[in-house]
């Protein structure tokens, strides 16, 4: 393997992103947590260095009304990268005996609404170099996963974005549907959790969207917008929506909204409301309980249920989340369900003014749902959050507010008791196999078999294993072990552990523990419901760096016929010091039958107590007798091998999630990433040949033998250059090989729903051809240089731009003097210019920014939209231009 050389970086500290500002309730709660200059900036700003953006990484964007009903995936070059693909996983029964708290309800629903991967505008991706970017590790104690940040609307030019600038100087569209992460979705399926994007509508943060453009029907009365959703949904994998709808509503648009929401639920979608809107005035309301005023826009006496759920407002106390549950009860609604009480966990963080012990019953029982709104708190507000070598406080923060310690233990740590305390843990660990390397999603290294496999950090939530159930359940009559993650020499644990990094045994951590043994410690992990046949065999994988002892590792299982005790399987011989990773196998056809309910491990003390002991657990897997190796993967193909840019795009064919868990793939043998997918995208490529390898992983941790593919830059033209002019011409330039072999140059448009493919061949001492009559729509391309059979490397590039519409004159409402604009359909629209004789109109925009001689597209207000002329009889004149800058003229009153 040959590689064009690259320093690593070294991740030092990062700064927080400007500050967002936003209007109503749940808007304006985050306008605090996101005020300019606070310490609680939750946003983060571009990665720098070697974690920068890819030239064409794929993102998402966001969409406003008038994009979502022209939407077509084929328009967007990067949507097949883009779509989750895991389907939502069946959680298992609940079963009290082996709660943590066994008295908890199993039904109280939980609705996690935050950000996914931090928020840098244009930097949605599913997966990337950088292991400081948060993600989420508490899957056991969400029901509902919905994304709240910003999206950029499609097309908008990155360099637009000016990270230094406050948040009312984005001169930038914002969607008014946002999607969730894929890379999120993925992970949140399966664990079996829904996935909702959002829609959001406000006064200022939508510029002029309008929930009034979602409502317009066809001929037959559905709504084409609705009908949208539903295939964008459907197409990205995702399960519902978050509607946060606060902007007023025209009383007499409040049947329609409720049939739109209903459309919505009847395509199969999940649909959630924010208690926002008065469900007879249409005004702002917040009604901080469910009752008469916001009930109608979860189930309608009229017409019926309307949504699944809604998200209630904050100021909330004991007496209105009582009066919430009898309220739905009476409506015929399971409250812990369809009730879900808010709480601002962003902006006040462990400071919590709302106690959710008031949404506790007589008995102690939850009841109403819960949802929280910024639990990603836990890696904002530092001046380290980009650190690498702060990311063991951002974990503690993370298990304090789901378990209600940092360090997992039974005494919450102040006055925040822990979402464990009121949600009883979920888990989809079923049937006869299992298997998990304790990966939780981001690495400093990566490690294959137990060797290292790759030197660089990444964060990638598809590649998560099913998180460890309780972090951390672990009862010692004496100094319990503590637990934590390991992620290899690099890291930097917390003060209070000693124990030797050593990383994984497969992927980016293992499980560490560590401390004095002096008494038996059983360490619960994972809440199962898994089937035991006669050729049941439990592998545990581990390293032992301390000493030769007298302890011994015990697997621990709790079966369902007998959940009050933990029946231990020994591991022989696993108190000696070991000088790498080994595997202890386990006869399990004792068992046969039986159904394990909780699986762990126990570490059983010796005569004496034995200080700095050490155990890392790499990987546990069960297996059930049956072959189960994926068979090899196929039609494994370099899609664009892109050296200038150091960018490599695959596909391959994707087997079913029953049969395969994710995909490997390897550069010869460094890991460059994986995924559950039949598409990938690597970062920072910078191999000159080699071999690509793909690997696909069972459900019980198999391997498949792999497929391959090679590739040898020396055998192809290289320094490949495309620039397209407006006239309609190409032209690409390289360095021609000695070969004398002929080169074949093919551009071809990624816009498939305008397809386009030239291709043309010269000799092989031409340095260069020119390509005729393309595009000039400024539509994406990738152009390809190939000698012969050799490897093909591409560049991409994008097409001029000269195509422009005018504004049609059917999108103005003229009223006597008085002209009402329409927001333009032109997709890359950018600025409206409306001259009376020849003199710009002034319009105010959001934020209270001031006025702009035009209307620009995401900042300026709606009621600006509506003009008065100073003259009856002066000419009234449009123009639009586009983000190319081209401009068209239409007369609108001559």
């Amino acid at each position: 393997m040959a590689r064009r050389q690259r320093q690593r970086r070294h991740h030092g500290t990062g700064r927080r992103a400007p500050a967002r500002i936003r209007t109503g309730a749940l808007a304006a709660a985050l306008a605090l947590i996101l005020g300019a200059g606070s310490a609680l900036a939750s946003d983060t700003l571009p990665w720098p260095g070697e974690s920068a953006v890819g030239a064409n990484q794929p993102y998402q964007h966001g969409y406003s009304s008038t994009d979502l009903l022209r939407w077509n995936p084929a328009d967007d070059t990067d949507a097949e990268l883009l779509r989750a693909k895991v389907p939502l996983q069946t959680r298992i029964a609940p079963n009290a005996a082996t709660q943590r708290t066994p008295s908890l309800p199993a039904d109280t629903q939980s609705l996690t609404l935050a950000g996914d991967y931090g928020n840098a505008f244009f930097e949605s991706h599913p997966y990337t170099n950088e292991f400081s970017q948060y993600l989420f590790n508490y899957w056991q104690y969400s029901d509902v996963y919905a994304s709240w940040h910003g999206m950029p609307t499609e097309g908008v030019p990155t360099d637009y974005y000016d990270p230094d600038l406050d948040w009312k100087e984005k001169w930038f569209e914002f969607g008014a549907v946002n999607l969730p992460n894929p890379g999120y979705t993925n992970a949140a399926h399966a664990n079996g959790v829904r996935s909702l994007g959002c829609v959001f509508f406000s006064p200022n943060d939508r510029g002029d969207q309008a929930y009034s453009e979602l409502l317009q029907r066809d001929a037959d009365g559905r709504f084409p917008a609705a009908a949208k959703l539903i295939e964008v949904a459907g197409y990205y994998g995702f399960d519902g929506y978050f509607i946060n709808q606060e902007d007023a509503v025209a009383p007499a648009d409040i049947p329609a909204y409720k049939k739109f929401l209903q459309q919505l639920r009847d395509g199969g979608l999940y649909v959630q409301w924010y208690d926002s809107i008065d469900n007879s005035s249409g005004r702002i309301s917040y009604q901080n309980e469910f009752n008469a005023v916001n009930g109608p826009f979860v189930r309608d006496a009229a017409t019926g249920d309307v949504s699944d759920s809604i998200f209630l407002n904050y100021w909330w106390n004991k007496t209105k989340l009582t009066k919430s549950k009898t309220y739905a009860k009476g409506l015929g609604l399971d409250p812990r369900r369809s009730v879900f009480a808010g709480v601002e966990a962003g902006m006040y963080q462990f400071d919590q003014p709302y106690d959710l012990d008031n949404n506790l019953d007589a008995d102690g029982a939850p009841m109403n749902g819960i949802a929280t709104l910024g639990a990603d708190f836990v890696s904002s507000d530092y001046a380290n959050k980009t650190d690498d070598k702060a990311q063991s406080a951002v974990f503690d923060r993370e298990r304090r507010w789901w378990t209600g310690s940092s360090q997992g233990a039974t005494t919450p740590e102040g006055n925040w008791k822990g979402m464990s305390k009121y949600i009883a843990e979920r888990s989809v660990i079923k049937g006869s196999t299992f298997a998990t390397s304790f990966n939780t999603g981001h690495g400093l290294s990566s490690w294959s078999g137990g060797k290292l496999a790759g030197d660089a950090e990444w964060g990638n939530i598809n590649l998560q294993d099913t998180p460890v159930t309780w972090q951390w359940w672990i009862d010692a009559a004496k100094s319990p072990l503590k637990a934590d993650f390991d992620y290899g020499p690099e890291y930097t644990p917390a003060s209070r552990f000693s124990y030797r990094p050593i990383g994984a045994y497969n992927g980016g951590s293992s499980l560490a523990l560590g401390g004095t043994l002096e008494s038996d410690n059983t360490v619960r992990l994972y809440k199962t419901d898994l089937s035991v046949t006669s050729a049941s065999t439990l592998d545990l994988t581990y390293n032992k760096p301390s000493a030769d002892d007298d302890s011994q590792l015990r697997l621990a299982l709790v079966l369902a016929s007998d959940p009050g005790k933990v029946a231990q399987v020994p591991l022989s011989g696993s108190g000696k010091h070991t000088s790498g990773w080994t595997t202890a196998s386990a006869d399990l056809s004792k068992y046969a039958g039986e159904r394990i309910a909780s699986l762990g491990l126990v570490v059983a003390a010796g005569a004496q107590p034995i200080k700095n002991y050490q155990v890392n657990v790499g990987a546990l897997a069960l297996h059930d007798g049956v072959d189960r190796t994926p068979a090899t993967p196929e039609k494994l193909r370099i899609d664009q091998l892109l050296p200038g840019s150091d960018e490599l795009f695959l596909s391959w064919r994707r087997s079913d999630y029953d049969t395969v868990r994710r995909y490997d793939v390897y550069l010869d043998d460094t890991y460059l990433g994986g995924i559950y997918d039949d598409v990938y995208y690597v970062k920072r490529f910078t191999a000159t040949s080699g071999k690509i390898k793909l690997v696909a992983v069972g459900p019980d941790g198999t391997r498949s033998k792999p497929a391959t593919v090679s590739f040898d830059l020396s055998t192809a033209p290289a320094g490949v250059t495309a620039k397209a002019a407006p006239d309609g011409t190409l032209k690409a330039a390289w360095s021609p090989r000695q070969s004398g072999e002929p080169v074949t140059v093919t551009v071809r448009g990624l816009d498939t729903s305008k397809p386009f493919t030239k291709k043309v061949t010269v000799p092989g001492d031409q340095p260069g051809a020119t390509l005729t009559g393309v595009p000039v729509n400024g539509d994406d391309f990738l152009l390809t240089a190939q000698t012969g059979g050799g490897t093909a490397t591409g560049v991409r590039g994008r097409f001029a731009d000269t195509d422009i519409s005018p504004y049609p004159q059917s999108a103005v409402k003229i009223t006597g003097n008085t002209f009402s604009f329409s927001r333009p359909t032109l997709p890359d629209w950018h600025t409206l210019s409306i001259l009376e004789d020849g003199k710009p109109k002034s319009f105010a925009t959001t934020y209270g920014s001031g006025t702009k001689p035009y209307i620009v597209r995401g900042r300026t207000t709606r009621p600006a939209m509506t003009v008065t002329m100073t003259s009856s009889t002066s000419e009234v004149v449009a123009v639009l231009e586009d983000y190319a800058g081209n401009k068209a003229t239409t007369v609108l009153r001559d």
